[in-house]
């Protein structure tokens, strides 16, 4: 038997870093909005013969493999090469042995949830391998725990909600738990004005958002100011966007950009500040950084008439192009 699963990453456009428990708690209202794009995590996992229990995991885009003489060998495991892959294939205690595979489009360090829309995919290939019967729901929370567990500080929500279902969507962070509701946007249009490039790998993954959470927790009154105009700027793009007011949301892209930059000087790079700019002067809405920063990937916003100057602008300040359009469906699963 084979499995075949891939899911798609994302990009966000305002609120990321308040999805981190329990940051939302102390910013009423609080949300991230964003889209699935198709820059795909995938995942194939082929079945062993009849006892044969060996689980080798593979990771193509990094080049690196493990293999374990079982599932009890894996679990008494110490340290990984392939740490996300392992922790996932733990919650689903599979019978049996099989080589699980992956892939990534997204490039190393890029900010738009390569890692958790990896994870998704692993969840659900490993749960129809398994008949584990899981939801999305569960798969989501398995993913944010695995990968909590590998990198060993908070991680958040919002990057798991696009692979498990696609398009665009407000992900509420009400007390109580997260969900997830759909924006009432022209998804057409949206992906028309949408431009996402990539600036370079960032130096260490994750810590950004790592040092504003301890700030934030340790009471730092300028980064709690900064998170609640983010968590307000948030807010109201939703509603740009859903009143297609393309030129309001532009203004509130740039707005949350400048508070978020306002938190770390290490959120943005020379890069970054050049590649946003020179496509300001061609006619871009807007540019922010994807995820934590500190490189990555950068998402603009556009008028759709000047992608081509916007885009040659983009590339003339040393960034690299990532065609894609919003992924409509999330993660899929084909058995054969």
């Amino acid at each position: 038997m084979r499995i075949e699963s891939k899911a798609p990453t994302r990009v966000d456009l305002a609120g990321g870093t308040l999805d981190i428990w329990p940051l939302y708690l102390f910013h009423p209202g609080a949300v991230t909005v964003n889209a699935a794009i198709t820059r795909y995590a995938s995942c194939v996992i082929d079945q062993h013969p009849r006892g044969d229990n060996r689980i080798k995991l593979v990771s193509r885009d990094t080049r690196r493999e493990e293999s374990f003489d079982s599932f009890a060998a894996l679990v008494k495991g110490k340290r990984y090469r392939l740490p996300l892959l392992a922790e996932i294939v733990k919650f689903f205690q599979p019978d049996g042995g099989f080589t699980l595979t992956t892939d990534s489009e997204a490039p190393a360090g890029a900010g738009i949830g390569g890692s958790s829309a990896m994870a998704v995919a692993i969840c659900a290939a490993l749960d129809r391998f398994t008949g584990a019967g899981k939801s999305k729901a569960d798969w989501i929370h398995i993913s944010r725990d695995a990968e909590a567990i590998v990198i060993r500080v908070p991680t958040g929500t919002q990057d798991h909600y696009p692979p498990a279902f696609g398009g665009a969507a407000a992900i509420e962070l009400p007390p109580g738990g997260e969900r997830r509701t759909e924006l009432r946007v022209d998804l057409s249009e949206l992906e028309r004005r949408l431009v996402l490039c990539y600036t370079g790998k960032p130096r260490k993954s994750a810590i950004n958002n790592w040092d504003v959470f301890q700030k934030h927790i340790n009471g730092n009154a300028k980064v709690h100011h900064n998170l609640a105009r983010i968590s307000e700027v948030a807010q109201q793009l939703r509603g740009a966007l859903e009143q297609s007011n393309w030129s309001e949301a532009g203004r509130l892209m740039r707005e949350e950009w400048s508070f978020r930059k306002k938190n770390l000087p290490t959120i943005s790079t020379k890069t970054i500040d050049r590649i946003v700019a020179g496509a300001r002067r061609k006619g871009a809405l807007a540019g922010k950084v994807c995820g934590a920063g500190g490189g990555g990937c950068v998402v603009l916003l556009i008028e759709p008439a000047g992608r081509e100057r916007v885009e040659a602008a983009i590339v003339d300040a040393g960034g690299q192009l990532l065609p894609m359009k919003i992924d409509r469906s999330g993660v899929r699963v084909n058995v054969s």
